[in-house]
C-alpha cells in the first residue's frame, strides 16, 4: 500500500474515506490509523452510547500519539453533510462553537479520519446543554498513590452509592485512575451538579480519611492520597468517554468494568489490542446506564448540611 493511499471503510450505509491508513499511531505495538478506525468500529455500540447527543471535544494527533496533540472543539469547514453538530456557548470568551454530536458510528470514524484519538464529551446533551444528565466521579490518584488505594476507594464509592440508591457504572480511566458515571435527572445546572459531586466526595473522604483528599489545590494535596475530582462536573470540563482510546504509545482504553472486577482489573492491559475481544464477549457493560436515573436531591441536601456553595473549592 502506498504511503499516501486512502481506503474506504463501510460504516452502516456510509462510506468513510481514511487517508494515510498505514500511518503508525501507537508505537508500542505499531497499530496504525486504520487499526484505530477498526477498533472504534468493533466497540461501535458502546462508543456511540457514550457519546450520543453530547457536545464532544476531539483530542487529535495528526502524526500519531508521539507527536503534537491538538484540542479541537469546532468541527472544521468541509465536514460531510451527514455529520451532526451541536452549538455551545462559551460566555467567558463571548464565542460559540459547533461541536461534533455523535449519533452513529460513522461520525466516530470520520473523527478518526481527522486524526482524533480521544473523545471527550460533555456531561450534558444536545436537548439542553446547560442541564447535565451525567454525574462523573473521577478517582484521581496523586503521584505516590498506588492503584491498590484506587481499588479501596472505589469500594467506598460503591458503598455510598448503594446507600443513596444510585447505580454507578465504573470504568478504567485509561490512565492511573478509575471513573464512575451515574445517570441523573437533567433538572439541575452545572453549578448544582458540581456542588452535589463535592458533597459526595466529602462523604467518601470522611469514610476513608487516610486514603482520600478533596483539597482543591494540587500543591496542597498529600501525594500518597487519592483526589476525588468533583470539578470534572463543572461546565465545559470533560474527560475521556467510555471506550475512548488514550493518546499514549500503548493505546490504552477507558474501559467499562463490572464492580466485581475492581479488585483485579489491570488498566494497562485494557488496550485497543484487547478490548475488542472483551467487548465481543461481554457486550457493553454500560448498556443499561440510561435506564438507571438518579435524583441529586439527597446529595444537594448533604451540600446544604455541609454549607457547600456552588463555587466552593
Amino acid at each position: 500500500m502506498a504511503k499516501d493511499s486512502a481506503v474506504g471503510v463501510a460504516v452502516g450505509d456510509r462510506m468513510v474515506r481514511i487517508s494515510n491508513p498505514d500511518r503508525v499511531y501507537f508505537p508500542a505495538r505499531g497499530e496504525t490509523k486504520l487499526d484505530l478506525v477498526n477498533y472504534y468500529l468493533s466497540v461501535g455500540e458502546g462508543i456511540v452510547r457514550a457519546l450520543r447527543e453530547r457536545p464532544c471535544m476531539l483530542h487529535r494527533f495528526p502524526s500519531g500519539v508521539a507527536g503534537e496533540k491538538v484540542h479541537q472543539k469546532r468541527v472544521p469547514n468541509g465536514a460531510p453533510p451527514w455529520l451532526e453538530t451541536v452549538r455551545v456557548h462559551f460566555p467567558r470568551y463571548g464565542r460559540y462553537a459547533d461541536e461534533l454530536c455523535v449519533t452513529e458510528a460513522a461520525h466516530v470514524a470520520w473523527a478518526v479520519q481527522m486524526s482524533t484519538v480521544e473523545f471527550h464529551p460533555w456531561n450534558s446533551r444536545r436537548a439542553d446543554t446547560e442541564k447535565p444528565d451525567e454525574w462523573r466521579i473521577d478517582l484521581d490518584p496523586m503521584p505516590d498513590c498506588p492503584f491498590d488505594t484506587v481499588r479501596s476507594v472505589a469500594r467506598v464509592v460503591h458503598e455510598v452509592l448503594d446507600e443513596l440508591g444510585a447505580v454507578g457504572w465504573p470504568k478504567t480511566s485509561g490512565g492511573s485512575g478509575l471513573h464512575v458515571y451515574v445517570r441523573i435527572e437533567p433538572r439541575w445546572g452545572f453549578a448544582d451538579v458540581r456542588r452535589a459531586a463535592l458533597a459526595f466526595a466529602r462523604e467518601v473522604e470522611r469514610r476513608a480519611p487516610d486514603e482520600v483528599t478533596t483539597t482543591w489545590w494540587r500543591k496542597d494535596r498529600d501525594p500518597k492520597k487519592l483526589f476525588v475530582d468533583y470539578n470534572q462536573n463543572a461546565r465545559d470540563h470533560t474527560i475521556a468517554s467510555a471506550y475512548s482510546v488514550r493518546g499514549v504509545p500503548e493505546g490504552t482504553v477507558s474501559t467499562p468494568i463490572r464492580w466485581d472486577e475492581v479488585d483485579d482489573v489491570e488498566p494497562r492491559e485494557c488496550t485497543i489490542a484487547t478490548v475488542p475481544a472483551r467487548f465481543a464477549e461481554l457486550g457493553d457493560l454500560h448498556g443499561g446506564i440510561d435506564d438507571a436515573v438518579f435524583s441529586l436531591e439527597p446529595l444537594l441536601e448533604w451540600a446544604d448540611r455541609d454549607g457547600l456553595e456552588a463555587d466552593d473549592s
